[in-house]
């Protein structure tokens, strides 16, 4: 093998402090779990909720206070004053506005030098009046906007037909849990249940009164996007006027199907949004404080609370412990060792214990004779097993049995129920999306409501390609789920050689994803689209030998599909650099001097410690509209990829033999 790729002692040593970083992370039970952070946007809700309900902690608001003013401070470079959704973005509308208004809630003077710089970035950038809907809903919740501000959407819909052009059933897992108890919440308009003594219409560039016009996404077109305007003018109209007794049956639908997926103290669909807007819905209900449901779903909230050593306080999205324990498991596995071997046997048995067998989700909607049989993202979610997790602790389950010889009872009997239902789940035209099979009513993306164009959960490159590689390394790549998977990647390739990255950021994460799955189904190394990837990767490393993309790079209309965003690159992150290295050696360039220059940069930028700072977001909730930072990420890539190099090496071969 040639090239100047790092090699011998100097790699050992990076991988050996890596892995052993790693390791001491693990929890007692045998997984992983690390923090996960999005953008100012959670912490100021969840100011916003308790103080909603007269609730007044002043150590912990004066430590979120802290996270809040200092992520401002961080980012004025980019964001002017105001609140990005990622590290180094432009200032987001909606975001700002939040943190501007959890900061008075706290008891920040509108006069306070950072005040006043928020204020004054937020109306340059148009005002509060440019909000997203989700932005205007709580507006309207605390009596900062008029309820005309906000499309109209009936608790009634629960009731409509599978067959009618809007159903539950027909939009995204996240949606369908946030959207169900906010209808309610909507539809009761409830006032704080102590006055709250701010008011914000110093952020109006024109007070809400006044607007007529309220803002829609930019992914929004004719004639879909009037033809919606009509109808929800008309349901403004018309909303006092439905019949009472719809009403009461639809109320009592939607408290139905919140609490059957109440998922006890991991809450409703696992996620923050869905969780308040539960504790909304109760209360506007009539629910009692005490009453179990009401406490269990505080309880949830709470342990999205994530308190720093150094005094700050924020509120995570959600938790990511299935996710980050599979992770880990192969980037271990990648090192090597018999320590890191034990550890994983001990995570697979963790993740046994966390498999999905019993509850047909929401998933059965369309797909009513599937048995159940795989891994949610959170600890746990039974009615949202999620495809990509459970792929990837499939993978991780098969390697490490291949590596050991041997495997905690009940791994075959899991990993068949697992490739079954992940089979079962496959859309139409050979591809993945995340939650649900056929999600693809992209017309429900137009409606006003929809305005971050993310109502939806359909296939995508990244997701398919963890599928696909599932099925490679179990042997089945000559198969017709695995021959159709195939077929839609390669039809997903973009002009340039990059593939879209839907739940990471962005082209790289996706490029990554496809190269490493067509790689495990035996896709020949000389084919034209590894060739046109290679090319893509070749071009996008940085002069300092790394890779790296931030979320503008999604097109400016956001949605869950590319339309020609832009494609510069960013400053190089060690987890965007781990995947474009696994990329590259996916498709047999192990001795490409882009190989070496950016397995060079993650040793010159590992620590003492053996791990990788990362300050910027690389993965993505919705395009445009929600990002993540996955603390792990930072961790567990760059000892994969580190690893992986010096394992071809050793062999001196340029085949990667597994999936991921």
């Amino acid at each position: 093998m040639t090239g100047d790729a790092p090699r011998g002692a100097a790699l050992d040593a990076a991988v050996l402090r890596a892995r052993d970083a790693l390791l001491r992370r693990q929890r007692e039970d045998g997984h992983w779990v690390f923090e996960l952070e999005a953008d100012a946007t959670i912490p100021a809700e969840y100011i916003m909720l308790r103080r909603f309900f007269g609730q007044h902690d002043p150590v912990r608001e004066a430590a979120i206070g802290q996270y809040l003013r200092r992520l401002q401070a961080q980012q004025a470079p980019s964001a002017a004053g105001g609140w990005p959704l990622y590290h180094a973005g432009k200032i987001d509308i909606s975001c700002s506005v939040k943190a501007y208004f959890a900061l008075r809630l706290i008891g920040d003077p509108v006069d306070a030098p950072h005040m006043i710089r928020a204020r004054e970035a937020i109306l340059a950038a148009g005002g509060a009046a440019k909000s997203n809907v989700f932005t205007r809903c709580t507006l309207a919740l605390f009596g900062q906007v008029p309820w005309h501000a906000v499309p109209v959407m009936p608790p009634e819909l629960i009731l409509l037909p599978r067959w009618f052009p809007f159903h539950i059933g027909k939009i995204s897992y996240w949606a369908r849990t946030v959207l169900v108890p906010l209808t309610v919440v909507m539809a009761r308009r409830p006032q704080p249940v102590a006055p709250i003594g701010v008011d914000i219409g110093e952020l109006f560039a024109t007070p809400p009164d006044e607007v007529r016009e309220w803002p829609g996404g930019a992914h929004q077109q004719e004639p879909w996007s009037s033809l919606f305007k009509a109808v929800d003018k008309a349901l403004q109209r018309a909303q006092r006027l439905f019949p009472r007794t719809h009403r009461i049956r639809a109320e009592a639908a939607c408290e139905k199907f919140v609490n059957e997926r109440l998922n006890g103290e991991d809450g409703l669909g696992a996620i923050y949004p869905a969780m308040a807007n539960a504790i909304f819905m109760y209360h506007v209900m009539g629910v009692a404080e005490s009453d179990p449901r009401m406490t269990t779903a505080w309880a949830a909230i709470e342990k999205l609370v994530c308190e720093r050593a150094d005094g700050e306080t924020y509120v995570q999205p959600c938790l990511s412990p299935i996710w980050d324990t599979a992770l880990v498991a192969h980037a271990l596995l990648e090192a090597g060792g018999a320590e890191a071997e034990q550890a994983v046997g001990r995570c697979v048995e963790w993740l046994l214990t966390r498999e999905i067998t019993e509850v047909r989700g929401d998933w059965a909607w369309q797909r009513p004779h599937l048995k159940p049989g795989g891994w949610a993202f959170q600890y746990e979610n039974a009615h949202y097993p999620d495809v990509d997790d459970t792929a990837v602790v499939v993978l991780a389950m098969d390697r490490h049995r291949r590596a050991t010889g041997t495997a905690p009872p009940g791994t075959d009997q899991a990993i068949e129920r697992a490739v079954d239902w992940t089979i079962g789940m496959q859309s139409r035209g050979g591809g993945w999306g995340a939650f649900d099979a056929d999600n693809t009513h992209h017309y429900l993306n137009h409606i006003p409501f929809a305005d971050h164009g993310a109502l939806l959960d359909p296939p995508t490159a990244d997701v398919t390609g963890r599928c696909l590689a599932m099925l490679a390394q179990l042997g089945e790549a000559s198969q017709k789920p695995a021959r159709e998977a195939v077929a839609y990647l390669l039809a997903e390739q973009e002009a340039d050689g990059a593939w879209y990255g839907r739940w990471g950021v962005n082209y790289v994460y996706g490029t990554w994803s496809a190269l490493t799955a067509l790689n495990a189904a035996g896709l020949p190394h000389e084919h034209a689209a590894m060739r046109r990837a290679v090319a893509w990767l070749e071009a996008r490393q940085n002069p300092d030998g790394g890779w790296g993309e931030d979320g503008d790079t999604y097109p400016e209309r956001g949605g869950t599909a590319p339309d020609g965003g832009s494609r510069r690159n960013s400053a190089s992150t060690s987890s965007q650099t781990a995947w474009a290295l696994l990329a590259l050696l996916a498709a047999g360039e192990a001795d490409n001097p882009a190989v070496a220059r950016g397995a060079t940069y993650l040793l010159r930028s590992q620590t003492e410690a053996g791990e990788w700072d990362e300050d910027d977001y690389s993965g993505t909730g919705f395009p445009r509209v929600f990002y993540l930072r996955y603390h792990g990420y930072r961790q567990i890539f760059p000892l994969w990829a580190l690893a992986r190099l010096r394992n071809l090496q050793m062999r001196n071969s340029r085949q990667v033999s597994f999936g991921l």
